[in-house]
């Protein structure tokens, strides 16, 4: 029941996530292309891996800073860290799709594009899954899911296991340093999130490799995350 409730918390905050930054991410790439109009696609990757440490270190920190400040303590830190981790997943989502993005590559439904998120995420095991899943033994994986696939929900099912017994259990090992007084916990929850964002860069790094030489030309997938409330509510004009 318990591991049931955290699968479907998973899967809420990076579907929720996905929906969001879907639509963003596009927009995303290319205000850092139009910021820096002589950089090739490595470098806007580099700032995309920058960008991504920054916010979950800092995430981190103001987590674990929680229990130093007088008044507040462990009760209001241990409340702080779940919105804290639902940022770091978030956080690593936006990261991967807009690393795909620079890669020519649009996940065209939720599935795949949580597949690749958690895949990305996992690292090896994640890698492993999908490429038993996909029946292929391609070392750049992640451009395989840019289309459907047959099976990928069993894939994703096999990925959420996985993220669960290995990605929590390292989480609820940061969640304990992140509630110790004294300020020890902003240094344990910045260092914590720190080397789990550079490990996820890594595993992005394998599952993209190289940015490519020049910018690809933009696929136009359609996305099929929810629209945005002012344009659901806009009415529609009369012929």
């Amino acid at each position: 029941m318990f591991n049931k409730a955290i699968e479907k918390a998973v899967v809420d905050v990076l579907d929720t996530g996905s929906k969001l930054q879907a639509p963003a991410v596009r927009r995303y790439v290319e205000f850092l292309r139009e910021r820096h109009p002589g950089e090739n696609p490595a470098q806007i990757v580099e700032r995309l891996e920058k960008q991504y440490l920054l916010a979950v270190t800092g995430s981190g920190a103001a987590v674990g800073a929680t229990a130093a400040v007088p008044g507040v303590g462990t009760l209001a830190a241990l409340g702080a860290v779940g919105a804290e981790t639902a940022f770091f997943m978030e956080a690593s989502a936006l990261f991967t799709l807009a690393e795909a993005y620079v890669h020519g590559i649009e996940p065209e439904d939720k599935e795949a594009r949580r597949a690749m998120v958690l895949a990305v995420v996992l690292g090896d095991a994640g890698m492993a899954i999908v490429q038993k899943g996909l029946g292929t033994s391609s070392k750049n994986w992640a451009g395989t899911l840019a289309n459907k696939v047959p099976g990928m929900a069993a894939i994703n099912n096999r990925l959420l296991q996985q993220f669960i017994k290995r990605f929590i259990t390292k989480r609820a090992a940061l969640m304990a340093g992140k509630i110790l007084p004294a300020g020890i916990g902003a240094a344990i929850g910045g260092a914590g999130n720190r080397a789990l964002g550079k490990v996820t860069i890594d595993n992005a790094r394998k599952a993209f490799g190289p940015a490519p030489a020049v910018w690809p030309t933009p696929l136009h997938r359609v996305i099929d995350a929810d629209p945005l409330p002012a344009i659901d509510a806009a009415p529609a004009k009369k012929p």
